[in-house]
């Protein structure tokens, strides 16, 4: 599903030069569920940026559903990017002037669903997340846990391929962590292949596999035996 071949990302100002992934070499099957781990500054959010569509590597390869999108313009990313891709940021990203369900609904509308089949798949993915019961409220009006549900139903609603999660659960306390991570176990179940930013530990270990990355480069990776393929 995801293939990198000598990925370089390179910042360049006036007055230095920062190479923030340097010659990243990975592989991502179709239903995997992948940590990735390190230290601030290390190249995590610029690979998920890459991984996502956001941005452009400097140099080297990246193959997505089976076509090399590396030079992609912006316009070719956002259009790949459309139900393809969810992300659940960290900080939720939710439309506080928007209620539940139009929060939801904001993708299938992204992609032009007609209003009855967006009413039958937000609904849906609002019952799946068992938070159907504040479909008119505002995101100011739930707790961390409920909005971090919201953002998993609004990155899901359009069944995309691949989950990108930036410390999903960063925000939560223990037990509603546990509850967005059983949420993303139970979508990589059902199918959907999910990579993960996080520096917890305990949350990697939901996955199949770790990359941890140190200076921009991939140091270990850590297959679960039972995964192993």
């Amino acid at each position: 599903m995801i293939r990198t071949k000598d990925l370089r990302k390179v910042y360049t100002t006036e007055e230095v030069e920062t190479t923030a992934l340097n010659n990243i070499n990975i592989e991502i099957r179709k239903g995997e569920f992948v940590a990735i781990m390190g230290p601030s500054g290390c190249g995590k959010s610029t690979l998920m940026n890459i991984v996502g569509l956001l941005d452009n590597p400097t140099h080297g390869e990246y193959h997505f559903l089976d076509q090399e999108i590396s030079k992609f313009t912006e316009w070719q990313r956002s259009k790949m990017r459309k139900g393809n891709i969810g992300f659940v940021f960290q900080s939720f990203n939710l439309i506080d002037e928007l209620t539940v369900f139009e929060n939801v609904e904001l993708p299938l509308l992204y992609l032009k669903v007609p209003t009855g089949q967006r009413k039958t798949q937000v609904e849906a993915v609002l019952q799946r997340m068992d938070i159907m019961h504040r479909r008119n409220h505002f995101p100011q009006q739930l707790s961390g846990g409920q909005q971090q549900r919201v953002a998993i139903a609004r990155a899901v609603v359009a069944n995309p391929q691949l989950i990108l999660a930036d410390e999903p659960t960063g925000n939560l306390d223990s037990a509603n962590g546990e509850e967005v991570m059983s949420l993303l176990t139970q979508l990589n179940q059902a199918g959907t292949t999910i990579i993960m930013v996080t520096h917890s530990p305990h949350d990697a270990g939901y996955a199949h596999r770790i990359i941890n990355l140190f200076d921009g480069k991939v140091v270990t990776e850590n297959v679960k035996e039972h995964f192993r393929m």
